[in-house]
């Protein structure tokens, strides 16, 4: 497939496009207009991109910088390096006014195809998750319900990599499961409460439900409308890993330049993660109801998760495919959420519609499947005192004896 083609997907109608255009509008707003770029595969129109990405700058593993300095200069393109970032990885930044994709047609011919990459936008919405805005429960209990298994993840320690935590929820009487969960405190009006704001929240008390004495800490590194590029989220990841925690819980990603590997993830598992033994780093496989990988979830070192419904069948969201290890519940969650007013942003929700929210909301997406996955492998290791790499086979292999024709295997 050419770095000009789309990665496969269903035909969609124009609301699908509109929610699209909005999603896009978000993280472009939170990220600054000039500092992000469009991909599409023809014309302009953000309901057709294929990925987003910095727009003035690239990335090199270090090896590659002087050779790939050369060849710019061959080119006639000035660059200079604008961030020397984990060890491994460096950003380049071009002046002027350069195409990033333009440039890296012609890097591909000069020193190999993904020798120079995009710095990816990474998000939490459309092309992953929520699949929806959150909505008013209906309920006052959580869904699914905290667990009473002897497996309580006890001694294991999960890092929820989200947009930050919201602090009073762990003494709120709405939501006792997040007593003593900690992270970066996430800041927003509760009377008009932003886009993504309470993801990491509610995916902390996903994490809880299934693992309700695991140590739980939220990192705030994805603030800003949810998206971040993928450079600074792998400075993030390193900052996290040296936590030392059991599992990374990671509800964002990206579809990539030519379907391939994000470099900044390769970098990411070269030089750190792939030292750390036992650490697992479960990933959401994203909304877009495509089998065209998604990153990092589509890497064979992650621990990548689709959604299904309560009543076992896949999700018409969720993306699909042999780089999907595991589906979980991931419609219809209901968790915690801010005190307070969210006004929709999207069109086809309707945008305006005013929700009030007392503690709790119901959301869905692959955002919300994968912490229940990772709560699940935490339970796991304190029932067996297993590692969380031994006890995500062992619940994998579970969930491929019970697989579903159409659906795959779950848990």
């Amino acid at each position: 497939m050419s770095d000009s083609s789309p990665p496969e997907r269903p035909p969609r109608d124009e609301r699908d496009r509109e929610r699209t255009r909005d999603q896009v509008r978000i993280i472009i707003g939170a990220l600054g207009e000039d500092n992000v770029g469009v991909a599409t595969a023809e014309g302009n129109d953000p309901a057709d991109f294929i990925y987003l990405y910095r727009r003035h700058d690239i990335l090199v593993r270090d090896p590659d910088v002087d050779r790939v300095f050369a060849a710019l200069g061959r080119l006639g393109i000035g660059a200079e390096v604008s961030a020397n970032l984990v060890n491994g990885l460096t950003r380049l930044a071009l002046s002027g006014d350069a195409d990033v994709p333009g440039v890296l047609d012609r890097l591909d011919g000069a020193v190999g195809v993904g020798v120079a990459t995009p710095d990816h936008v990474l998000y939490v919405t459309n092309r992953c998750c929520p699949a929806t805005e959150p909505e008013e429960p209906g309920t006052k209990d959580p869904f699914p319900a905290v667990s009473r298994d002897a497996g309580d993840g006890g001694g294991v320690l999960v890092s929820v990599v989200d947009t930050g935590w919201h602090p009073p929820a762990a003494t709120d009487p709405v939501t006792p499961w997040l007593a003593g969960v900690t992270g970066d405190p996430e800041s927003f009006d509760p009377d008009d409460i932003r886009a993504y704001a309470g993801h990491g929240t509610f995916v902390a008390g996903v994490v809880r439900v299934a693992a309700p004495q695991a140590e739980v800490r939220v990192e705030g590194f994805l603030p800003n409308g949810g998206a971040i590029f993928e450079s600074d989220m792998t400075v993030q990841l390193c900052q996290a890993l040296s936590l030392g925690p059991d599992i990374i819980s990671l509800s964002a990603g990206s579809t990539s330049r030519g379907n391939r590997p994000i470099l900044s993830f390769e970098v990411f598992w070269d030089k750190f993660l792939s030292h750390v033994k036992g650490t697992v780093l479960v990933a959401a496989a994203g909304n877009d109801h495509t089998r065209a990988p998604f990153w990092p979830a589509a890497f064979p070192w992650t621990v990548s998760v689709g959604a299904i419904d309560a009543d076992g069948r896949r999700a018409d969201f969720t993306n699909f495919g042999s780089w999907v290890d595991v589906y979980a519940l991931g419609v219809d969650l209901v968790n915690a959420y801010p005190h307070g007013t969210f006004v929709t942003k999207e069109a086809t929700t309707p945008a305006g519609e005013v929700r009030h929210f007392e503690g709790l909301a119901r959301w869905s997406g692959t955002s919300f499947s994968t912490p229940l996955v990772a709560g699940l492998i935490a339970a796991e290791m304190s029932r067996t005192g297993l590692s969380a790499r031994l006890a995500a086979d062992r619940l994998l292999a579970k969930a491929r004896e019970q697989a579903v024709p159409g659906v795959g295997p779950w848990l």
